[in-house]
């Protein structure tokens, strides 16, 4: 088996400042490159069909009354574009063993990246806040979460990451990049590029690093937060029948929530000597495979949505 090794990398190293960076990708041979690409080829495909399909029930269905389900159409549009944003540049850095990235581009992935991951934070914590009112407070549930607020809820999960992001990018781009431009990654993720600086970079990873709690840590206390009332709330049900209805609701939320945040915690428990690799392994899973697991998770056990599917296939066979 072939060995690969930076010292295979072109020599790209100079002391002006760099207008390119090298993304070396998995270093791995030939043959299981080949292998990699169409795995992850049909993994993108199923992962566009299967959110798409979510997208198209909710839009066109009785679901589209229910703020759930159009957030959960959010949700799924924030995946499709966040694998979008990797995926394809990915698969060609598997078949050409690396690529060149403009820097430009690669700041432009880095800050779409941003932007559709803490989306799906802010609405993960909306879906929570949503069970919530419809468990805790079923009688006013209609009048508080109307048209108005479940509209102003996307809004702000879209508008508020947008903003931290674009802070954080300002901040990145103001550095002097003028060492190796090469990213051992298979995209442009924050870390690798702070790496191609030449300045001094300590204050700008204290402001992503706090930009990037925040956008990941409050989401995660409004859904601990929302589910302590939930789970409290549930508990004073008398019948075990209305206690399994009301978790039933919030099984698939909580399914979505579990994977997302579990990727994130165990980037922060790899042991530094392994950091590259391991990251590559977890940026893989919440970049290309829990975007194509979410859907599953979502209509295996969804009454709603599996009723809507029935009633499309029917209309559609019916003559």
């Amino acid at each position: 088996m072939e060995e690969f090794t930076l010292q295979h990398l072109p020599d790209i190293r100079n002391d002006s400042s760099i207008e390119n960076v090298f993304i070396v990708g998995l270093r791995i041979h030939q043959s299981y490159r080949l292998v990699l690409f169409g795995l992850f080829l049909v993994t993108y495909a199923m992962t566009l069909t299967c959110n798409l399909l979510i997208i198209l029930l909710v839009s066109f269905s009785k679901l589209s009354h229910s703020p759930m389900y159009v957030f959960l159409s959010n949700l799924s549009l924030a995946e499709i574009l966040l694998t979008t944003n990797i995926v394809p540049p990915m698969l060609h850095v598997l078949l050409r063993n690396g690529i060149y990235f403009s820097l430009i581009g690669c700041f432009t992935q880095l800050f779409l990246f941003g932007v559709f991951l803490v989306t799906e934070s802010f609405l993960l914590s909306a879906m929570s806040y949503d069970r919530f009112l419809a468990i805790c407070k079923p009688l006013h549930y209609r009048l508080i979460m109307g048209p108005g607020l479940c509209i102003c809820l996307i809004l702000v999960c879209w508008a508020l990451p947008t903003l931290l992001m674009s802070i954080a990018l300002g901040f990145v781009t103001t550095l002097d990049f003028c060492r190796d431009n090469i990213i051992d990654h298979f995209y442009c993720d924050v870390i690798p590029i702070l790496k191609l600086s030449c300045s001094d970079t300590s204050s700008v990873e204290i402001l992503v690093s706090s930009l990037s709690s925040a956008a990941s840590v409050f989401p995660l206390h409004v859904i601990i937060a929302t589910y302590g009332f939930i789970i409290r709330a549930i508990n004073k049900i008398s019948s075990s029948k209305g206690k399994e209805k009301a978790f039933s609701t919030c099984s698939s939320h909580l399914g979505v929530v579990s994977t997302y945040y579990a990727t994130m915690i165990m980037v922060y428990v790899v042991p530094p000597g392994h950091f590259v690799i391991m990251n590559k392994v977890l940026s893989l899973l919440y970049s290309v495979i829990t975007p194509l697991v979410n859907p599953f998770i979502y209509t295996l056990r969804n009454q709603d949505i599996n009723a809507a599917i029935r009633q499309t296939l029917t209309s559609l066979t019916r003559p």
